[in-house]
């Protein structure tokens, strides 16, 4: 209640205030989300010492604000950071589409595989060592094949 009774007798400088240390919490945290709710707020305070608007309309301006502003800048900002290896912590998935043949015979559903230096444990149906298959998934270290 301390936080309300501050915004009911400070009114639209406490948004103000709320504003400016989101912005600077935004220089020591950087992400981007507090700098619209910093602005936001800001707005909300500007608002609040312009017109006389109730302390529960203000936390609506607020709300609003804030989930416009987060939700445009999300749909606006790109896909973020593209990495050159987008596998590298997903070594299964980089073999998907790929074929190879058994080194063990695939039975009750369970197999081996060779690939690279790594033996995979392989999931499909039941098939004789030798034969050719296609990586279609990857679940972990478990590649999912069928028969090529």
């Amino acid at each position: 209640m301390q936080v309300l009774d501050f915004i009911v007798t400070h009114g639209g400088w406490s948004w103000v205030v709320a504003g400016l240390v989101l912005l600077a919490l935004e220089l020591a945290v950087p992400g981007g989300v507090l700098v619209w709710l910093g602005g936001a707020a800001l707005v909300t305070g500007l608002a609040a010492l312009r017109y006389p608007i109730f302390w529960p309309l203000q936390f609506v301006i607020f709300g609003v604000l804030a989930l416009c502003s987060l939700g445009l800048w999300l749909r606006f900002r790109g896909p973020g950071i593209v990495s050159d290896r987008p596998f590298l912590n997903r070594r299964a998935h980089r073999f998907i589409g790929q074929e190879a043949v058994l080194d063990e015979p695939i039975r009750d559903g369970f197999g081996r595989l060779a690939l690279d230096d790594t033996v995979w444990r392989v999931q499909g149906p039941d098939l004789a060592a030798g034969a050719k298959v296609r990586i279609v998934d990857a679940d972990g270290a478990l590649l999912k094949v069928e028969a090529a």
